[in-house]
C-alpha cells in the first residue's frame, strides 16, 4: 500500500523543534524528506541535552524520523550548485530561520521561483510583519507573546509557561496544514507559493478561547471563572487555575495517594447532563432537590465548595478507581497521567503514538509516533539519519557524478 505523498520530496532546512515537527510529519506521510545539515555540525539538537556521550540527542532523534540526512554548505560555489539543483527537483523547502537567512545565501523567494515555479517554500517565523518582526524566538517567547502565559497559572499569581510545546510543535503543525493546502491548490493552478506561519499567531490561534473571554469581559464578569463572584476582573482575561475554560465547569482533584504520588489526580468535569449521577456517586444526592446547586447558575457561585466535596471523596480512591466509577456513569473526567504511566501504557504502544525504535548508535529508545492516523497510509516510524548518512546516496539520485562529489568535497561543500 502507497503513502499518502509518495512522490513528494521535501527540501528540509529546519533544525531544533518547529521546523522538525513539521518535515517529520510529513515523512510520516511518505514524503522524501532531504535533511540538509551544516558539514561537520549538523542540527544543533544533535548535541543538546544528551543522555549517553558521544550520540545523537533524543532531541533530535525523536523530531527527525524518517527523514535522510546530507552535508551541504550553500555558501560553497559546489554548494550553491548542489542546492539549486535540490530547490530544482523537490516539491516544497520548509526552513525556521532567522528572518532572511535563505536571502542571504543567495536564494530569495524571486530565484526561487524562476529555479522551479511549481515550489512551495514554507517558512516559520518568530512574529508576522509589525514591531517585532526581525526578533527571534524560542518556544517559551512565543508562549509569553502568544497569550498563553498571561491566561495560564493560579489565580492571582504569576504568569506560566505549559509543558506542552505549543510555540515550537504547534506552530510546525500548523505548517503541515499550510503545505498540504499549498500542494492540493498547485494540482489545480500549476503554481507553487509561499506558507508562512508566524509562531506567535500559532499560539493566539490555540488560545483562541481566550480572546472569545476577552470580548465576553466587556459585558460583564465571566462567570465560570474561579475570580466569580467574590473575587475581582481587570481589564484583561485573568489566570484561572484548573478552571475548564469552556461551558462545563472542571477542576483537578486529590486522589487516595496524594501526599507520596505527585500524579494522584484526577481531573472531573461537572457536566449538565452527568451532574445529577456525579452527585449521587459521591454521596450528596440532596444537591438535586436544593435550589443552591440543582441548576449550573446556582452552582457558579459555588463551585469551589462543590470541587472540595468531590475531592473528599476522590480522595477515598485511587484516580484509577475515580475514573472506572465515573466514566461508567458518563461523568467526563481524566486522571493525571506522568511520562512514566504514559510511556508503558500498553494501548499507546498498540496504536503507534509510542514507538520503540532502533537507533544503530544509541540502541532502543522512545519515541511518539503519528498521531495522525490515515487508514490507507498507515505510519511506519523509522530511526532518525545519522548526520550526514544519505549524502552521496541524493547527490547521485540528482545527477551528480563520483567525480562532482569528490570536488564538492575538496571544496568543503559537503
Amino acid at each position: 500500500m502507497g503513502k499518502a505523498l509518495d512522490g513528494i520530496r521535501i527540501l528540509d532546512m529546519t533544525h531544533v523543534q518547529s521546523g522538525p515537527t513539521c518535515t517529520q510529519i510529513l515523512a510520516w506521510f511518505g514524503a522524501d524528506v532531504i535533511k540538509v545539515e551544516r558539514p561537520g555540525e549538523g542540527d544543533p539538537t544533535r548535541g543538546q541535552l544528551r543522555d549517553v556521550p558521544g550520540v545523537d540527542s533524543l532531541y533530535f532523534t525523536m523530531l527527525n524520523a524518517n527523514k535522510r540526512s546530507i552535508t551541504l554548505n550553500p555558501k560553497t560555489e559546489a554548494g550553491k550548485k548542489v542546492f539549486t539543483k535540490l530547490i530544482e527537483l523537490c516539491d516544497v523547502m520548509v526552513e525556521n530561520f532567522a528572518p532572511g537567512a535563505i536571502d542571504r545565501m543567495g536564494f530569495p523567494w524571486e530565484k526561487i521561483q524562476q529555479i522551479n515555479p511549481r515550489m512551495i517554500y514554507a517558512s516559520v517565523k518568530g512574529f508576522g510583519p509589525g514591531p517585532f518582526e526581525d526578533c527571534k524566538v524560542y518556544e517559551n517567547v512565543a508562549q509569553c507573546t502568544g497569550g498563553s502565559a498571561s491566561t495560564t497559572g493560579q489565580i492571582d499569581s504569576v504568569p506560566l509557561v505549559t509543558g506542552a510545546q505549543i510555540g515550537d510543535s504547534g506552530t510546525g503543525i500548523h505548517v503541515v496544514a499550510g503545505i498540504l493546502a499549498a500542494l492540493l491548490q498547485r494540482e489545480k493552478s500549476g503554481r507553487g507559493q509561499r506558507v508562512t506561519v508566524a509562531m506567535q499567531d500559532a499560539v493566539l490561534n490555540l488560545c483562541r478561547v481566550k480572546l472569545r473571554d476577552q470580548q465576553r469581559l466587556a459585558h460583564g464578569p465571566l462567570k465560570e471563572y474561579p475570580q466569580y463572584p467574590n473575587g475581582t476582573f481587570g481589564e484583561a482575561v485573568p489566570r484561572a487555575g484548573n478552571a475548564s475554560g469552556g461551558g462545563h465547569p472542571g477542576w483537578i482533584v486529590k486522589c487516595k495517594g496524594w501526599e507520596s504520588d505527585p500524579d494522584a489526580y484526577i481531573y472531573v468535569i461537572a457536566q449538565l447532563q452527568a451532574f445529577p449521577a456525579l452527585a449521587k456517586a459521591i454521596g450528596h444526592p440532596e444537591w438535586l432537590e436544593d435550589a443552591n446547586f440543582n441548576t449550573p447558575e446556582a452552582r457558579l457561585p459555588r463551585l469551589m465548595h462543590v470541587f472540595s466535596v468531590i475531592e473528599q471523596w476522590t480522595m477515598t480512591k485511587t484516580k484509577w478507581e475515580v475514573m472506572s466509577t465515573l466514566n461508567d456513569l458518563d461523568v467526563p473526567c481524566g486522571p493525571i497521567l506522568s511520562m512514566k504511566e504514559l510511556a508503558e501504557e500498553p494501548s499507546l504502544r498498540a496504536t503507534g503514538t509510542v514507538v520503540e525504535v532502533d537507533h544503530p548508535k544509541r540502541g532502543k529508545y522512545l519515541t511518539v509516533g503519528n498521531p495522525i492516523k490515515l487508514s490507507d497510509s498507515p505510519a511506519d516510524v523509522k530511526r532518525s539519519p545519522l548526520l550526514g548518512e544519505h549524502t552521496e546516496e541524493v547527490l547521485r539520485e540528482i545527477g551528480l557524478s563520483d567525480a562532482d562529489i569528490h570536488a564538492a568535497r575538496q571544496q568543503g561543500a559537503i
